[in-house]
């Protein structure tokens, strides 16, 4: 049977800068289209020339893709020729091989929000459309407001798809741009758009995710007989995103009908390297990834139940819909006192520890995590400080250094803009081996804007390691999560640190004590310690 092929088109670049919060600087664009690349994408768009520096700069150093790197901009404005129009000239100027239009489809917002006729409309599109392919460019038309211009008239919305392709244009794409249209809706029209005469090899789909939907509304097209999709890395786009690419992607890979019906730029072997991107960008926008995000969230492929574990243990299909491997991603059986030996010997498993059922160390490491979480400690959510823990117990974890001691001191001063700011000094003393190391450090920026004691913490404990120094200056803290466990004048702090390195594995360490800085440096030793355990590092 041969497969039909789909097209993927990526707007994280343009419609994800849409989110709030987000901005991208130029290099970081450039970063981001080269990882895209490397999956196999059919479109990169990279944004809207001339609206920004930054978007401008994009296109004047863009990086040469596999993809068709594509220009995005708006029709033409009445009152003036296309070739006289500044928008479609910056476009045009940004070398790309292919642009994409956005375009009025919805009587009201061309009477309303443009103010003119639904004649100059038509006739905009299609001199704008004209005036691309003349000069070789491949042409989309993203026809805004789709799904509710056809709901008021649906003749006046396929005449707008009909002006972009009697124009030249290779893709009309049907935009639900407020994101309330729903899949059955999208599947019908869709279908109705096809039947109407404009082939579903020329259509393609825009979705937001305003109803939790964007992906399915997306599938729906597909089945209908749209052949190019749009979205973002991440779901990113404004309000509540885009269709997330991530996860639409490895479901039209993997998962069926989608698998045996359809192909994509995308190979297996790229999907595998699809959670070290996910997780790039998450890093550039200096953002927590979503745990419990499909397919490449930490939590994705989390089994905590021990029924579950016990069962994943024989067969990994009995609770996993795909091979997390797929994705680049990893199975996790958490830790906590509701586990039982199956999950113990599975998470063991993991960390290289193979200990046989029977074994007398596994009560008592089970023994351990059910005193320990009663102290405050939370292993569900720290799987590296559990495995220094089993690693102890069994007399696998090696003493690579001594804590002598450590203190922070905070004092307020003010800075050179004669502002109060807070000033943290840490220091840590550590034995390695005969060698005593000291090590000091401070945190303040030059605004004086406050990073804070345990900021102040984690620079001085990574700054002097000695031989084991190589190992982990990668090292970067990710996430800092704390939590009050009890009450009043006898209240625990948990501190849950999240940590990556340069491999892009990401673990999280956990420490508890009524003081926070004792339980920041409990975490952020276990994670130190952690890198050098699976490093493979001998200890000095």
């Amino acid at each position: 049977m041969t497969r039909e092929r789909l097209f993927l088109f990526d707007t994280t670049l343009r419609d994800g800068q849409q989110t709030q919060g987000v901005q991208f600087a130029t290099p970081e664009k450039i970063r981001i289209a080269e990882a895209l690349d490397t999956l196999g994408l059919d479109y990169i768009e990279g944004g809207w020339p001339g609206a920004n520096p930054t978007d401008s700069g994009f296109f004047e150093a863009a990086p040469k893709t596999r993809a068709t790197m594509t220009a995005f901009g708006m029709t033409k404005r009445s009152g003036r020729s296309a070739e006289n129009d500044a928008v479609l000239a910056g476009v045009l100027n940004a070398g790309t091989p292919a642009v994409c239009l956005v375009g009025k489809s919805h009587p009201f917002h061309v009477e309303t929000a443009l103010g003119i006729t639904l004649a100059e409309n038509l006739d905009n599109l299609s001199k704008s459309f004209s005036h691309l392919t003349a000069r070789s460019r491949e042409a989309i038309f993203d026809a805004e407001h789709f799904f509710d211009g056809y709901r008021a008239n649906p003749d006046y919305a396929l005449s707008c798809l009909k002006a972009a392709l009697d124009a030249g244009a290779r893709w009309v794409v049907l935009c639900d741009t407020n994101g309330g249209t729903l899949p059955d809706e999208i599947h019908r029209v869709t279908e109705a758009v096809i039947a109407a005469g404009i082939p579903g090899t020329h259509l393609g789909i825009h979705t937001h995710n305003d109803t939790e939907t964007a992906l399915a509304g997306s599938l729906a097209a597909v089945e209908a007989g749209a052949r190019q999709i749009q979205g973002t890395l991440n779901g990113l786009g404004e309000r509540c995103g885009n269709a997330n690419l991530t996860s639409l992607i490895p479901t039209l890979l993997l998962k069926e009908p989608y698998a045996s019906r359809y192909e994509t730029g995308v190979s297996l072997s790229a999907l595998e390297g699809l959670m070290r991107i996910s997780r790039m960008l998450d890093d550039i926008l200096n953002r927590v990834p979503h745990r419990q995000a499909p397919y490449v969230g930490a939590s994705a492929f989390a089994h905590k139940a021990g029924l579950h574990a016990s069962a994943i243990l024989k067969d990994p299909s009995t609770y996993e819909h795909v091979d997390p491997a797929r994705v680049g991603n990893t199975r996790i059986v958490p830790m906590s006192n509701q586990a039982g030996q199956s999950n113990l010997r599975r998470r063991l498993a993991e960390a290289g520890l193979d200990v046989k059922k029977g074994d007398p160390a596994l009560p008592r490491i089970l023994e351990e995590i059910k005193t320990r979480e009663d102290q405050g400690y939370s292993y569900d959510t720290a799987q590296a400080s559990f495995e220094l823990l089993a690693r102890d117990a069994l007399g696998l974890l090696p003493q690579f250094f001594e804590v002598k001691r450590y203190k922070v001191t905070v004092e307020r001063r003010k800075n050179k803009y004669n502002r109060m700011v807070s000033l943290s000094e840490a220091v840590v003393v550590l034995k390695i081996g005969d060698r005593k190391m000291f090590s000091v450090s401070e945190s303040m920026d030059e605004t004086g804007s406050d990073r804070g004691p345990v900021n102040a913490l984690s620079k001085a404990l990574a700054k002097d390691l000695g031989p084991y120094q190589r190992y982990i200056d990668d090292i970067r803290l990710v996430d800092f999560k704390v939590r009050i466990t009890q009450g009043g004048t006898e209240a625990i702090t948990r501190v849950i640190i999240d940590s990556e390195d340069d491999k892009g594995r990401r673990w999280s360490t956990v420490g508890v004590s009524p003081n926070i800085v004792d339980a920041s440096f409990e975490a952020l030793l276990d994670a130190v310690i952690w890198k050098l355990v699976r490093d493979g590092v001998q200890r000095i």
